[in-house]
This record gives C-alpha cells, structure tokens and sequence, in this order.
C-alpha cells in the first residue's frame, strides 16, 4: 500500500510555489524595469549573434600560385628560383635575400675562426671532434685560416661558408611586386554546402584591395605586409613570417544569405632580435652538379625570405527550430532576475543601523523561519517517575539508559476517556484510586519481590520484556526494578480490554463491524493509542512516544498478527 501510495503521489499530484503578491507602484515599475531591460538584452543577442542559428565550423584547402619575375646585378629571378613549396601547409615561402658559397667540393680546409675552432698548435685540435655549429670534423691539425689566424683543419665541404651578415638591401628587394593567386575551397559538412572564394565573374586582372576590390584573390605581396604595419624592404633582408587569415563567416539562411571571406594579414614571427633566439626566417640548400673531370661539387645557398601562412577559420549558421527553443528556455531564467535583486533590497533589514519598517514588514510577509530538522524525538514515560523524558539526539545504546529533558506529565489523574467508557466498565473499575495504583506499582514490595526472568535484557527492570534489535525499542516500563505495568489492573481494563477498544473505536466508526478480519489489527493499534493517552495523557504525540517493549508484547500477544511479523517503532522527525 505505501509503494502505491508513493506512485500515486508522484505521477498524480502536481506542486507549485507559493507567491506572495505586495502591491507597491515602486517596487512593480521597478520590476518592470528591470524585465524590459533583460528582454531588450535577450533579443539584441538573438539576434546579433544569431542564437536561432546551428553552427558548424569550416573544412578548408589551399592552393597558391605566385608569380613575378626580378633582375638583379648577376641573373635575372623566376617563380621556379625564389619560391619553394612547403609540403603539408597551407603556406608559400619567397626568397627575398642570399648569401651563396659556389664551388664547393669534399676535401679538408681550414674552420671559421670561433673560439671554439681557434688554435695555436695541433694539441688544441682533436681528430673526430665535431664543435657545435661546426661546418665539418676536425682531423687534428692546426692550420692557416689566413694570414693572422689559425684554426682547426676539417674534413668537410670546402670552401667553408663565410660568416657574413645578410646583404643590405636584400637582393629580391623588388619581389614587393611579385603577386599570390589564393584558391581556397570550403566545406560545411553539417549543411552539406561547398563554395571557394574565387566567384564566378573573377577577372584575372583584378588586384586586392580592402576598400576598392576586398574580394580579389590576386594578393600584391607587398600590399599584405604593409597591411599588417610592416616595411618591405626591412623584412626582406633577414626574413620572417606573414599571416594571411582568410574568415568564412557565413549566413545560410535564404533571406539573409551571406557567405564570402574576408581577409586580414598580421606578422606572426618575433621580430626583436634580442628577446628572440635565431629571429627572422632563413634556411640553407644546396645546388648540387658535377665538373668535367667528374668531381662531385654544389653551390651553397643562404636564403632569407618570407613564408606566408594561410589561416583558414570561420562557422556558418542556419536557423534551427531546436536552438531557438533552447535559447529561448535558457533565457527565461534571466526575468528572474528582478525578483532576485528587489528581494536582496528588500530582505535586508538593516540599513546604516536603523530598522525601517517596511522592511521588517516584507521579510515577515515573504519568508518563515524554521528551526532546522530534529535528528530523532521521543517522549519516554516510566511508571515509577512522576514526569515524562523528552529524548532529541542519535542513541549509540539502548533507549532505557539514555538522559534526556523532564517534561511535566498531563495534570489530570484519570484521562477523560476513561471517564467516557460505559456504565459496565466502569462498575467494573477498581476500587482504588488511579493515582494510588501508581504508587502500589512504583514501590518495591518486600512480600512479593520481583522474580526476573533469565532470558530477560539486561535493560529490563520488570522481567517481562522482550530482546529488540533497535535502541530506540529497547525500553522497559520502569527505571528501576519492581513490578511491571502491565499486571496494573488498569492496563487490564483500559488497554487491553475488548469492550474499552471497541467502545473507542466507535468514536470514529458508530458501524463497527467486530467480525471484520482486519479488526484485531486494529484493536492491537487501538490499544497503543491507549496507552499511549493513559501515560502520556494526549495523542498529539502518538508518533514520538515509545511504548515499553513489554507493554508492546503483551498487546501483541493479546491482538497478534497473522505472521507474526511486526515493524520496528521509527520516530519521526520533526522541524
């Protein structure tokens, strides 16, 4: 019955809060305000930063094709010379300044003068050594680099590299002029929508230009580094790195389409020498070919330029019934911020020191305070004490050995229902005073000692309780040993009385039908009530007050169940 009882609650039963209305022309043009203002917020990023809309994010590819062409004092330069592709990134690299070393052949040849290289005799000189940043392996040998200077000889390409500094102006100075065609395909793969940036009316002869022609992909190299705040002719002569971001972002809707890139370029190296280790950009290769008489030789070239990075990245949107839900559901929590903010004025009663009444009013009219949840309350009543024991605290030992609060018992010395019962019962009461019962129980009578059982608890006084398993059950009728209550010929005839029980149960049901075969379950409850009024004197306190265990069995023996099975006493808390 209890499992269908909670179903029920649940699935059938419906909760909402309970709402306090103060009709106030300030504090309601006040929460108005403050909502006008949240919803003006809500749809201004609705719409600016189109939460109605699912994103996906761009896959992309590049392909560049530069082209130019420079004369310098010794050669004239093409594509295939000053620019070199870098396999697997989205980049170009163009050389803009050389340093060549031609001729070169396998043999043995004096070191650059380093400390490190920089010898007097052939003991300085190891054979096998590798210096670091060395040009080759030393053989041991002390030679001439020149007339003032000896260094370690090695075996290496000779002639070695020259340690010199970039030429100035760089060589390619011109390549300013040289241009980049950027094909770039994307692809959203949530939409299934493919575009590139080249448009269909593309003229081959167009130029970038942000202001005149922004969707040109035909790029002027030096247009994008001084779109970035950088000089040319500076960064060609040692090198360095170019960032040219191209933004995808796009509006699939159909009434608001848009999807064309936008471009920005920016430096990406770190261009100060003394913070940065090995600044600029540069890099060595080798021009490889062989002499007539078959000796292998290449020409050694330094080369410093500009590599030129394509950052593809971007989203595109399209409206989605789902994300406006979400947004819209997520954003109805923010009107709540106008009771939030009146409540925090209004809840704090205190302003520079002084209570201000209109305050103390809404606090008392908006929130009750409770005391916190109580871990455990019990009332225990002994039979040889003339108070009842309030218990609020976790037993860690049976309940007859626990100290709690006196509490002064019910005034009257025979309950009202007693005075109720019929006129048989009560010819059939005793004839000596309630209160004088109660005495003859609490005392110890030499002539007639109490006989303790053996198999009794050892928190038994009366010799007639039962072994719990719960602390809170553990509870004999009396504090100290003496005769149990349940041989008070009161108990007889209030408690456990058939007549008394079923004249009380007629209270609540004039119809009661004795034969029913749940009436014995409800005698066995009807006679904790009982004696619960008898010694507790009301039955407000019918969950929190604990029948002694022998008081208990002798009920249940009386009116027992059909299993035998019975549920252990759990007090309720209580706020």
């Amino acid at each position: 019955m209890a499992d269908c009882s909670c179903f029920k609650s649940f699935f059938f039963e419906y909760e909402t809060n309970k709402v306090v209305v103060f009709k106030s022309p300030h504090l309601g043009v006040l929460k108005w305000a403050i909502q006008a203002g949240v919803l003006i917020y809500i749809c201004i990023i609705l719409i600016v930063e189109k939460r109605y809309q699912d994103k996906d994010s761009v896959i992309s590819s590049v392909h560049t094709k530069v082209k130019g062409v420079a004369q310098t004092d010794s050669r004239i330069w093409d594509t295939a010379e000053y620019t070199l592709p870098l396999q697997g990134l989205s980049a170009f690299f163009v050389i803009t300044n050389v340093i060549t070393t031609e001729n070169q052949t396998q043999g043995v040849c004096p070191e650059t003068p380093t400390p490190q290289t920089i010898c007097s005799t052939d003991k300085v000189c190891k054979k096998g050594y590798i210096v670091p940043r060395s040009n080759g392996i030393q053989t041991g040998k002390c030679i001439k680099y020149n007339a003032n200077v000896r260094t370690c000889e090695i075996s290496a390409w000779c002639p070695v590299e020259s340690d010199r500094q970039a030429p100035e102006p760089a060589v390619l100075n011109s390549a300013e002029n040289f241009t980049v065609l950027i094909k770039n395909n994307i692809h959203f793969p949530i939409f299934n929508y493919t575009t590139r940036n080249i448009l269909p009316q593309f003229n081959v002869s167009c130029m970038f230009n942000k202001t005149t022609d922004p969707q040109c992909p035909i790029f002027r190299l030096g247009d994008i580094v001084e779109e970035a705040g950088e000089s040319f002719s500076k960064m060609a002569v040692e090198g360095g790195i170019m960032g040219i971001q191209i933004n995808w972002d796009c509006n699939l809707d159909r009434l608001s389409y848009h999807c064309r890139p936008k471009y920005s370029f920016r430096r990406l190296d770190d261009k100060k020498a003394t913070e940065a280790v090995h600044p600029f950009y540069n890099f060595r290769f080798a021009k490889y070919y062989k002499h007539a008489d078959g000796t292998e030789a290449r020409t050694l070239i330094k080369a410093y330029g500009i590599r030129f990075d394509i950052l593809v990245f971007g989203t595109a949107g399209k409206f989605d019934f789902f994300e406006l839900v979400i947004y819209i559901g997520s954003s109805l929590s923010y009107f709540g911020m106008a009771t939030f903010f009146i409540d925090c004025f209004l809840t704090s009663r205190h302003c520079c020191c002084k209570k201000i009444p209109a305050k103390e009013f809404y606090s008392l009219k908006k929130s009750k305070t409770f005391s916190g949840p109580l871990y455990v309350l019990m009332y225990v009543s002994f039979v040889d004490e003339d108070h009842i024991i309030f218990v609020n605290k976790k037993l860690d030992d049976s309940l007859q050995n626990s100290e709690g609060k006196k509490v002064q018992k019910h005034t009257g010395s025979i309950p009202d229902d007693v005075s109720n019962l019929p006129p048989g019962l009560e010819a059939a009461s005793p004839s000596v005073p309630h209160s004088d019962h109660d005495m003859l129980l609490a005392s110890n009578i030499e002539l007639n000692p109490l006989q303790k059982d053996a198999d009794s608890p050892p928190w038994c006084h009366c010799g007639k309780c039962h072994s719990m398993f719960t602390f809170q059950e553990q509870l004999c009728c009396r504090r100290s040993p003496g005769p149990c209550i349940t041989s008070a010929y009161l108990f007889e005839r209030l408690v456990l009385s058939r007549s008394a029980l079923e004249f009380m149960l007629s209270y609540s049901d004039p119809f009661l039908n004795t034969n029913n075969e749940h009436i014995t379950a409800k005698f066995r409850h009807c006679a904790y009530s009982q004696y619960i009024r008898w010694r507790f004197g009301s039955k407000v306190l019918m969950h929190y007050c604990v029948i002694p265990s022998c008081c208990r069995w002798t009920i249940r023996n009386k009116y027992p169940k059909a299993d035998g099975k019975y549920h252990s006493f759990i007090p309720k808390p209580v706020s």
